[in-house]
């Protein structure tokens, strides 16, 4: 077992890289999403190591502090997942079983509908394909009381403001039943210069004028039925969105927090999928 990190170099942008796993295993991408870091794998991480899988979880665009650019731009979907095409590339890796968690999954699905040579497998977890999230949201009105929130974060220097203030009490409470120790990681994370701007640029740079087609990569996806962001319909639309072969996993009584709760169930929907090819 290898386990580490890394500085990689993609361009003039410097990512971090949590590795783990044999230095042969067959190589899986973790994306992590909003606000964590890729400290939400680590739970994860040893059980697909022991399985015989290289793992790599970059901290994503704007959470490395040599990777944040200042341009809202630069975190729209398409720069995202052309980005993390070119980590993967600078990793040496020409294809990856591809896992990502909350805005970690938009970047997984993009990359599966934009670059699916790229993706050996798709495991998304927690947020559906994009389109199915813009369908329900524009149909449901549960899932867009859910996504109340975002209006938020929308707000420039607002959302920093309030996000921050009386010791980050909001972002504690946003990450609920995470164990503290990494609720403690991500605030300190966040609080960096500039860091909690660049995370919520994700949200900014948001845009349903670039539409995603369905994917045909094999896909799981993993849904919690206590998630407070993503709602059944969002999550049933799914379905409708992957051409490939397809799994739905529903997991009861767990939160939007997968993997820092759920690890154990998580790892076995991935080595599920990864078996399946």
């Amino acid at each position: 077992m290898s386990a580490g990190l890394l500085q990689v170099d993609v361009g003039d942008l410097v990512f971090d890289v949590r590795t783990d796993g044999p230095e042969d295993g067959r190589p899986v991408l973790l994306l992590h999403g909003f606000p964590e870091t890729s400290l939400s794998w680590s739970a994860v991480t040893p059980l697909l190591a022991e399985a015989g899988l290289r793992t790599y979880a970059p901290d994503q665009l704007g959470y490395s502090p040599g990777a944040r650019p200042g341009e809202t731009d630069a975190y729209a979907l398409p720069a995202l997942a052309a980005v993390t095409a070119d980590l993967m590339t600078a990793l040496d890796l020409p294809t990856a079983d591809v896992v990502g968690h909350d805005w970690g999954a938009n970047v997984a699905w993009a990359l599966a509908g934009w670059h699916p040579d790229r993706v050996r497998t798709l495991t998304a977890v927690s947020v559906p394909h994009p389109t199915a999230y813009t369908l329900a949201y524009r149909a449901d009105p549960e899932q867009k009381e859910r996504s109340a929130y975002i209006k938020l974060f929308w707000q420039r220097d607002k959302a920093e403001r309030v996000l921050l203030e009386d010791d980050a009490r909001r972002l504690h409470r946003i990450l609920g039943d995470v164990p503290p120790e990494a609720i403690e990681e991500y605030v300190a994370h966040l609080s960096a210069p500039g860091a909690l701007t660049a995370a919520l640029d994700w949200y900014r740079a948001m845009s349903s004028s670039t539409p995603l087609d369905p994917v045909d990569v094999p896909t799981t996806y993993v849904w919690s039925d206590q998630d407070m962001a993503v709602g059944r319909t969002a999550a049933q639309a799914c379905a409708d969105q992957v051409t490939g072969d397809y799994r739905f996993v529903e997991l009861t009584g767990v939160s939007h927090w997968i993997p820092e709760t759920a690890p154990r169930e998580l790892a076995a929907a991935v080595l599920d999928r990864v078996a399946r090819g």
